[in-house]
C-alpha cells in the first residue's frame, strides 16, 4: 500500500506543482501582457479548466501525503509530513489571496470595464509564484522521499 500511495503522491504533488509552473512562466506572462478587457476575457476561460481541478490535485496530495507521513518510516516519514506541509500553504495562499482576486475578476465584464479598475495582476502574480514555489518544493520533498 505504501508504494501505491507514493506514486499517486508522486503524481498528484507533480502535475500540482506542473500546472503551477507552467502557468507562472507561459500563461501569465501572457495575461500580464493583455489590455484589461483581454485579461479578464482570458482569465475567465483559463479559470474554466484550472479552477475545479487544482483544489482536487492539492488536496488529494496533501491528505496522501498527511497518511504517508503516519505511516511511512525512516527518513521518508518527515518528508511527507514536510511536503503535506508545503501543500497545505498551497491550498491556504490560494484560498485566502488567489481565489479572491480570481472571483473580483470574473465578476466583472470585459466589455465594460471600470474606468477605476484597480488591475490585481501583480499582487496575483506575486502570491501564484509563493504558491508555485511551495509545490515545486511539494513535490522535491515527495520526490526524495519515495527514493528514500
Amino acid at each position: 500500500m505504501p508504494e501505491i500511495l507514493g506514486g499517486a503522491v508522486l503524481v498528484s504533488s507533480g502535475l500540482a506543482a506542473g500546472v503551477l509552473f507552467t502557468h507562472a512562466v507561459g500563461v501569465w506572462p501572457a495575461l500580464q501582457a493583455m489590455a484589461p478587457g483581454q485579461y479578464v476575457a482570458a482569465h475567465k476561460l483559463v479559470g474554466r479548466a484550472y479552477d475545479p481541478m487544482m483544489p482536487i490535485l492539492v488536496l488529494s496530495s496533501t491528505l496522501a501525503d498527511t497518511v504517508l507521513a503516519v505511516t511511512a518510516s525512516g527518513v521518508a516519514q518527515p518528508l511527507y509530513g514536510v511536503s503535506a506541509l508545503l501543500l497545505a500553504g498551497v491550498a491556504l495562499v490560494s484560498q485566502t489571496q488567489n481565489v479572491p482576486i480570481n472571483k473580483r475578476v470574473k465578476a466583472l465584464d470585459e466589455n465594460a470595464m471600470p474606468a477605476d479598475w484597480a488591475d490585481p495582476r501583480r499582487r496575483w502574480g506575486r502570491w501564484n509564484l509563493a504558491r508555485t514555489a511551495l509545490a515545486l518544493a511539494a513535490f522535491v520533498g515527495n520526490v526524495t522521499a519515495v527514493m528514500a
